[in-house]
């Protein structure tokens, strides 16, 4: 992680969808290279902050620069520099998995010699050339999302999104799945991910737990333990949940 280089800068946000205030006064920064978790129970804020660092909404008011570009004036250079998956949408299931990645290439602007090269490096990097031609349907999960992940990566980003990109696999290979996100940090990809699996959290180099749409703590794994007096990061979310239906 390059920790003298930010990029990704968030001062102040706030994001409001008439009298309700989604995101509010937010202030973290997310270095180059780094593994940033991004955590809150469902209506925190997480999305609604998420489709302002991707470029596909506006703030309201506040400062949010993402690779070097504003999510006010530049939301479209921001969209060009990003990966982004999700569990809800990742790979199309009628497409073979080279067709999905011919189409994903295609749609991050890379050429066709580059996309026939770079497909062919990932194959092999995953150690999964047979299943070239087969529909991404056919496929285990497990390999949907390790494929999905790789793809998001295809176009070498500076930031790739994961919204709870593990949701539904089994245990090994969710760990598979963090050797990938790790491997991609080495290269200087910045990782921002989201998760409801709070071991998951731990795999993160810092972490930032919203509720009620404000930042409620904000370091890294054993600073927060440490601050809130828990053993696992599990334990700290749920002391902001607790705090946070008290007040």
């Amino acid at each position: 992680m390059e920790s003298d280089r930010i990029i990704i800068e968030v001062k102040d946000l706030v994001k409001k969808f008439g009298w309700f205030v989604a995101n509010d006064q937010l202030c973290f920064n997310v270095y180059q290279g780094e593994v940033f978790g991004f955590l809150g129970a469902n209506g925190a804020g997480k999305t609604t902050a998420i489709r302002i660092l991707c470029g596909l909404s506006k703030p309201t008011s506040g400062r949010v620069i993402v690779a070097g570009f504003d999510a006010f004036s530049q939301p479209e250079k921001i969209k060009k520099v990003i990966g982004y998956m999700s569990q809800r949408f990742s790979l199309y299931d009628d497409l073979t998995v080279y067709e999905n990645i011919r189409l994903f290439g295609g749609i991050y602007g890379l050429t066709r010699s580059e996309i026939k090269k770079r497909s062919e490096e990932l194959l092999n990097r995953l150690e999964i050339p047979d299943l070239r031609d087969r529909l991404i349907g056919s496929i285990p999960l497990g390999w949907k999302q390790k494929l999905a992940f790789s793809i998001a990566v295809l176009h070498k980003p500076k930031i790739v999104f994961l919204d709870e990109p593990t949701g539904g696999v089994d245990p090994i290979t969710r760990r598979q799945f963090w050797e990938l996100i790790y491997e991609a940090s080495k290269q200087g990809i910045t990782i921002f991910v989201t998760t409801h699996y709070m071991d998951e959290a731990e795999y993160c180099d810092r972490i930032c737990i919203l509720a009620e749409g404000k930042v409620k703590a904000l370091g890294k794994p054993d600073q927060l333990k440490k601050t809130f007096n828990a053993e696992t990061i599990d334990d700290v979310f749920y002391q902001i949940a607790r705090e946070d239906k008290q007040t």
